[in-house]
Formats: structure tokens, sequence, C-alpha cells
């Protein structure tokens, strides 16, 4: 696999808070990775700064063979505005902006590869649906359908089962196992070790600074994923993890483990 996209040395941000220090690593073309580590660790930070929505501090990124235009990305459902007055249809249909821009029409073929997404993702028959009318399940498997309709390269998702259940998540990991066996680069950030383990070949661990990255089973060897994850006991003990707790971010400690490549 070749490198898609490559981070050196990056640093960001907020205020005088640091939130992510000297974080290098490769995502391959192809390869399907999941970002993990404790609350407030910057891990969605990290996925908004390969996207261009907030601009490091210093370091640089480099992309292979694509731009920031092929990437989509499913941001946290909290982020996203509800009461837009979209149907399900409409809200699907946004993500073919890139091919039509502003000022072209979707036409029929368009619509049904619209609908053909929302029938893999369990809503056929809700295409004329308000978005608003959503429960939080549907509303997530309308956000897959939207990202399916991009056909990107690369696919970035940030905690993409939240707040659904179980039936959901499970139909929603075989549309990203799909994607991963098309060739598609998907970079997930989550929470849930045990789908982690399961389903995700890679990983990317994040306290501040990266702990490490390579393959899952390396990472679990070396107890840098582990059942710690979400009470934030990977940032060098209790005392860093109150602190985390108490400022939102990491401040940098100096951490047991260092990343490998």
């Amino acid at each position: 696999m070749q490198p898609q996209i490559t981070l050196t040395n990056i640093c960001v941000a907020y205020g005088r808070e640091p939130a992510l220090q000297d974080i290098s690593g490769v995502f391959q073309a192809g390869s399907l990775t999941a970002i993990a580590g404790p609350n407030g660790a910057g891990k969605s930070t990290l996925l908004k700064t390969i996207l261009g929505i907030i601009r490091p501090k210093s370091g640089h990124i480099v992309f292979s063979n694509i731009a920031r235009e092929d990437i989509a990305y499913l941001p946290q459902t909290a982020a996203v505005q509800r009461d837009f007055p979209l149907t399900v249809l409409e809200a699907v249909s946004t993500g073919f902006w890139n091919n039509i821009g502003n000022q072209g029409s979707i036409d029929k073929t368009l619509i049904g590869r619209a609908k053909a997404a929302l029938d893999e993702v369990g809503l056929a028959g809700l295409e004329q649906r308000p978005i608003g009318s959503l429960s939080g399940g549907q509303f997530q498997r309308l956000l897959f359908a939207r990202v399916m309709v991009q056909d990107a390269k690369v696919i970035m998702l940030d905690e993409p089962f939240a707040a659904v259940d179980g039936e959901t998540t499970a139909r929603l990991i075989q549309i990203i196992l799909g994607w991963h066996r098309e060739g598609r680069t998907v970079i997930c950030v989550l929470h849930d070790l045990l789908l982690i383990q399961k389903y995700f070949p890679n990983s990317f661990i994040l306290a501040g600074k990266c702990l490490g990255h390579g393959h899952t089973h390396q990472m679990l060897e070396q107890n840098l994923l582990s059942y710690d994850l979400d009470i934030a006991e990977l940032c060098a003990g209790p005392d860093a993890a109150a602190h985390d707790q108490h400022a939102g971010h990491q401040h940098g400690h100096d951490h047991t483990h260092h990343s490998h490549s």
C-alpha cells in the first residue's frame, strides 16, 4: 500500500491551549484505521485538521494522489443541524454537491443513486420524511447514505456509532467493511474497543500526542489499546487523567509509550 495522507509534526492549539502536539503518522491508501484515545485526546481535532477545517499551528500534511475534495466526512451527530427543512432524499442528495456544483441539477440518475443508498442503509420508503422527524439511529443512517453517494476515495467518520442501537451499528459496520473491500481509505474515530479489535486492522492512538500507530494487534500487545481508553488512564496515570478532565485537552504530559513507526 502507498501512503495517502502523511502527517508530519502537526501541532494544533485553541488559543493558548494545546490540543495536538507533534503528531506524525501515515494513513495508507486502502487502509481501515480506528482513531482511539480518551475524551479530550484530540481525535475530532485531528480529523478536522486533515480536512482543513482547523489550521495547524505548525507541521504539514501531504496528500498523495488525492485532494481534500476527494474526502467524505461524517461529523458527530451533535454537530449537524437537524431542524433544517429538508426531506430525507434532499439531505442525501446534498452529497452530490461536488459533482454538480452550485448551478447543477440532480437528474434521474443521481436520484436513483440516492434512493439506492437509502435502501442500503435501511431507510427505503422514508424519502419524503422531514429529517427532523427521524430517530437518532435513522439520522445516522441518513448521514451514511450521504457519504455513500459522494463516492469518495477517503472517508472520515467521527464517532459514527454514538447513540445508535446494536442493529444499526451492525448494518453500518458492514457498509464500512464494504468501503474497505472497494479499496477506499477509511479513518474512523471510535470508543468501542471490541469494535476496534474485531473490525479495524489499524489503530492510531491519541492522547494529545500520538502514543502509537500501526497494526491493531500490536497496539493491544503494547497495552496502548485497553478498556481504560474512556477514563483517560492512557495519559501518564491518574494525575494526568484528572488534569485532562479538568482542562478538556491534553497538556502534553510525558507519556510512557511513544509512537512506533
